[in-house]
């Protein structure tokens, strides 16, 4: 009785020829092999743009450092305590405008409130108001402007035109005149605020990206074999098509913490007894000759929070964006 033959045996002697066996081999190495060639995975698949753009910022050295430094301030917005004693509202007018000593590394305030715990404070307003800020725009604008894309029409058009009118107010005097009636003195107005007129910069881009990605051709063929608009905008284009708006979002999170500082430095936005870098470069303005420290500290730290930030933003612009590749 004749030995079973094996499927490449069987396939040889049946006149497959040389690419076929060719064929089979090479189906078997890419089973082998735990990784393709470049641009592509396992097993030779190849890789989505997010895997793709997740490996190029694993290798960048300005998206780790600045992944770093943000949650580090992430960490001590949520637990100041870790790294800050002290109470930021405590005063003591006989240490007011001195510098630093022991225990007190960076000095105190007009006030005599230790700058250093204020500044470590300050960190989880300036962070609340950019991550809820960021969120509530992006969430709003992708809706708005991601509906308008894809259905066009008259909602297309009221949109268009009412982002027209929100990009004509001017954003600082529209929070001169916004928040000057508001009295309270949490982060929410002021996340309102920026909510409100910073929605229509990610509902232009979102619009246009759905533009984009509604005229390639799985979309049409979806839309060929019946499936529902809500199917297609959530499963075919929302995930190639959210890519700027993340880019833009995480750029426009520094932007957001900057203004918030701007607005409490004007006196409309935070107040006290709130704890914000405005509100302290504020009251330290007038001492910079006397008393340079109350200012260079919460200054340092909005300015290494919103470097933080926009270098984030750019290195994940560079990773999503496939012509910078």
């Amino acid at each position: 009785m004749p030995e079973p033959q094996t499927p490449d045996e069987a396939i040889s002697q049946a006149g497959a020829g040389g690419a076929t066996d060719l064929a089979m081999e090479e189906g078997t190495s890419l089973e082998k092999t735990p990784g393709g060639p470049e641009g592509t995975g396992p097993a030779g698949k190849p890789r989505s743009l997010w895997s793709d753009a997740w490996r190029d910022l694993r290798r960048n050295p300005v998206f780790i450092i600045s992944a770093l430094v943000i949650l580090f301030l992430v960490i001590i917005s949520i637990w100041p305590s870790l790294i800050a004693s002290g109470d930021p509202l405590q005063a003591d007018l006989d240490d007011a405008q001195k510098g630093s000593e022991p225990g007190h590394p960076f000095g105190f305030d007009p006030q005599g409130r230790d700058v250093y715990t204020r500044v470590v404070y300050g960190t989880r307003t300036s962070v609340t108001v950019g991550v809820c800020a960021t969120l509530g725009v992006a969430l709003l604008g992708s809706v708005l402007g991601g509906l308008a894309g894809f259905f066009g029409g008259w909602w297309d058009s009221i949109l268009s035109r009412l982002t027209d009118v929100f990009f004509g107010i001017p954003v600082i005097l529209g929070g001169l005149v916004f928040l000057s009636v508001v009295t309270s003195s949490t982060v929410w107005p002021v996340v309102g605020f920026i909510v409100l007129l910073g929605w229509p910069q990610i509902a232009r881009i979102a619009r246009g990206s759905v533009i984009t990605a509604k005229q390639n051709d799985y979309v049409q063929a979806a839309r060929a074999l019946g499936a529902s608009n809500s199917r297609m905008l959530l499963r075919h284009i929302t995930p190639n098509a959210i890519a700027p708006v993340i880019v833009v979002a995480t750029i426009a999170l520094g932007t957001y913490i900057s203004l918030e500082a701007t607005l409490s430095f004007l006196g409309v936005g935070l107040k006290d007894p709130a704890v914000s870098w405005g509100i302290d470069i504020s009251a330290a303005s007038n001492y910079i000759r006397n008393a340079p420290h109350m200012l260079l500290w919460p200054a340092g730290a909005l300015a290494v929070t919103v470097l933080a930030f926009i270098m984030l933003g750019d290195a994940v612009r560079d990773a999503l964006d496939p012509k910078l590749r």
